[in-house]
């Protein structure tokens, strides 16, 4: 590990970020967050995500029984629109899409923590159904699928669920990971990303869990204090390439992880989970591999987050948890599930 103040380069965007292992020890007088509560009802009749529920524009869900896939009644993107007024210094272009919510199942108080393994692998069953629609269509050219948990990550309902966008053009973040793992392939004939889970695997020291199929590390660039990087063990482009073993794998260790997260501040751990999947017009020998990226904000506590502020905002992302610290003890955790 090193030691001291440096700098980690992000293999997937060319970006840095700052490591200060010995900023750990300043004290803290700043903001201290309320702990997030576990939900304990099973349907909550308030909620707008329940099953039998009426929803904030009057529509009622129906009794749905396992994951349930509907049309966000807000979203951020609409079908065909006027294009915008644009020159070369006000630059603007239309964007279309598709946005949809997925409720993972219709019991209110279980996180992807506390489902079960064939609840989680109805999950990424649909994940793929939904990148498998969404992808062929003519006028989409990228399909995220993510989620947001918990009110410290903005989640606006507390009902487990997780969202798809799906958009025309190919995001910022994506059309740079796009861009880079393009340029490795051209230049080492290898995916960057599987020759990365071999270096890291050699290593083993920001490995977080494993099996089989796929491999967790913190990534030796994390910007988050225990930000984790979701990878399988070999190439694949999207969630419909995943054979059945391995689509029951990634519900096993997407279990492993969010209960270790669960058990690190004995406490529901917030976060922003998202794939990673080759943009539709992207070729497939074009070395992108899928993964998932998990954000979570804690720091100290469950009640201490991690802001991105000043320098981070203004020069580059700054972390005080180095990456091999922060999996040790997520790995610690999981003695504790």
């Amino acid at each position: 590990m090193i030691n001291g103040a440096h700098k980690r380069q992000n293999l997937l965007t060319g970006d840095w970020v700052l490591v200060s292992p010995h900023r750990l020890l300043r004290p803290w007088q700043g903001s201290v967050s309320s702990p997030a509560r576990q939900q304990t009802s099973v349907h909550d009749p308030d909620c707008y995500l329940c099953a039998g529920n009426p929803r904030s524009n009057g529509h009622r869900n129906p009794q749905y029984e396992g994951v349930h896939v509907f049309e966000n009644d807000f979203p951020a993107l609409l079908g065909a629109s006027e294009p915008p007024e644009s020159d070369a210094i006000l630059v603007a272009q239309p964007e279309t899409g598709i946005c949809r919510v997925i409720c993972y199942s219709p019991d209110h108080s279980r996180p992807m923590s506390r489902m079960t393994s064939p609840e989680l692998e109805a999950v990424v069953e649909t994940w793929a159904s939904q990148y498998a629609e969404l992808s062929t269509r003519p006028d989409i050219g990228a399909v995220t699928i993510f989620e947001n948990r918990g009110e410290m990550m903005g989640a606006s309902n507390p009902h487990p669920h997780g969202q798809i966008w799906a958009t025309s053009s190919t995001p910022n973040e994506l059309a740079r990971e796009s861009d880079r793992q393009l340029e490795w392939m051209a230049a080492h004939g290898r995916p960057l990303l599987l020759d990365y889970v071999e270096r890291e695997l050699k290593s083993g020291e920001r490995i977080v869990c494993q099996n089989d199929h796929f491999v967790v590390v913190t990534p030796f660039w994390a910007a988050w204090p225990f930000e984790t990087l979701l990878l399988p063990r070999r190439a694949l482009g999207d969630v419909t390439e995943l054979h059945k073993a391995e689509r029951s794998a990634l519900a096993g260790i997407l279990s492993d992880l969010t209960r270790m997260y669960e058990a690190v501040f004995d406490a529901p751990f917030p976060y922003t989970m998202g794939w990673h999947q080759r943009p539709s017009r992207m070729q497939p020998d074009s070395g992108f591999v899928l993964h998932a990226h998990f954000y979570p904000p804690l720091l100290r506590s469950a009640s201490v987050r991690k802001f991105m502020v000043g320098f981070e905002m203004l020069g580059m992302p700054q972390r005080d948890l180095t990456p091999e610290d922060a999996a040790s003890r997520l790995r610690e955790a999981r003695s504790r599930i």
